[in-house]
């Protein structure tokens, strides 16, 4: 435990001029800002409170264990991240792992950057960074898109440019909190794919989507199995007569499905007859959502 009492020899004078009553930084105007923000400064733990804002609620607590191990032998290699609330007070915009594990393992202070912002700031900076995070679940990626579109009042558009998203990536997602909310928790726990519920997405009635799930469950169904599932419940399937009379549709028709279901963020469904002729077929699931693809249509969004 030794390892882990030791202080690393970032910003002791910043430190030491944060203890100042007299040099209380409040704003990027006041004096000595411009030495304080933006810089890694060693700050005790105990003037640090969680953000309330975290989107990120659950901790694995054997991650966590080894996280707390890693800075137990070698100290925090990633600064975290605070804003600043008060005279010695501060608060996590990003790096609670990180905050966590350090307490965990006994140290008194941990290097962090810190940011002068407001609460609307500090909720978008939360959130954005655990975007980026890689070990998110679809539903979790897709409230937090959800989040940042009703409480910062972004546009899609204006989501895919800070978060680096195609929109009809952001399309996909934000698409998947229609789902039943049983749907919902079992993409949470792993048990489906976001392709099982983009698949699922195309059924309108809830009990039917969640008699699906449970064959899904049951079945270990894989996301093809599922789609022609979807596709038979809602009068595509092996029985209809239609269906022996189509013609093999050809790979370019297949691929242009894809590209068009990628930029609409809307699974795009092509028919082609023995003579070549064909149409495409493009679901919505709301008004909201009929413009949105309107707008790509036209050129306009």
């Amino acid at each position: 435990m030794a390892k882990a009492t030791r202080k690393q020899a970032l910003g002791r004078g910043l430190s030491a001029l944060l203890k100042d009553p007299e040099n209380d930084i409040k704003s990027a105007e006041d004096k000595n800002a411009g030495k304080l923000v933006g810089h890694i400064v060693e700050l005790e733990l105990s003037s640090i409170e969680v953000n309330p804002f975290q989107p990120r609620t659950s901790f694995n607590e054997e991650s966590l264990k080894e996280l707390a191990s890693s800075i137990n032998e070698l100290g925090v290699i990633q600064p975290i991240t605070v804003r600043k609330l008060d005279f010695d007070k501060y608060q996590l915009v990003s790096g609670e792992r990180r905050y966590r594990a350090s307490k965990l393992v006994g140290l008194e202070t941990i290097p962090a950057f810190i940011r002068i912002a407001n609460d609307q700031e500090s909720l978008e900076m939360a959130l954005v960074e655990n975007i980026q995070r890689q070990d998110l679940d679809p539903i979790e990626i897709a409230l937090s898109y959800q989040r940042l579109i009703d409480e910062i009042s972004l546009t899609q558009e204006q989501l895919s440019d800070r978060v680096g998203k195609n929109r009809s990536t952001i399309a996909n997602y934000l698409r998947l909190l229609k789902l039943d909310p049983i749907i919902q928790t079992g993409m949470r726990d792993g048990f489906l794919s976001m392709g099982h519920g983009r698949a699922l997405i195309n059924v309108d009635d809830s009990q039917k989507q969640l008699e699906i799930y449970e064959k899904v469950l049951q079945k270990s169904l894989s996301v093809r199995e599922t789609e022609k599932l979807v596709r038979e419940l809602n009068g595509g399937g092996k029985d209809s007569k239609s269906e022996a009379k189509k013609a093999p549709i050809a790979k370019i028709y297949k691929k242009g499905a894809k590209e068009f279901s990628e930029y609409l963020g809307a699974k795009v469904d092509v028919k082609v007859t023995k003579k070549g002729s064909g149409k495409l077929s493009i679901p919505f699931s709301s008004e909201e959502d009929f413009e949105r693809i309107k707008k790509l249509i036209r050129g306009e969004a």
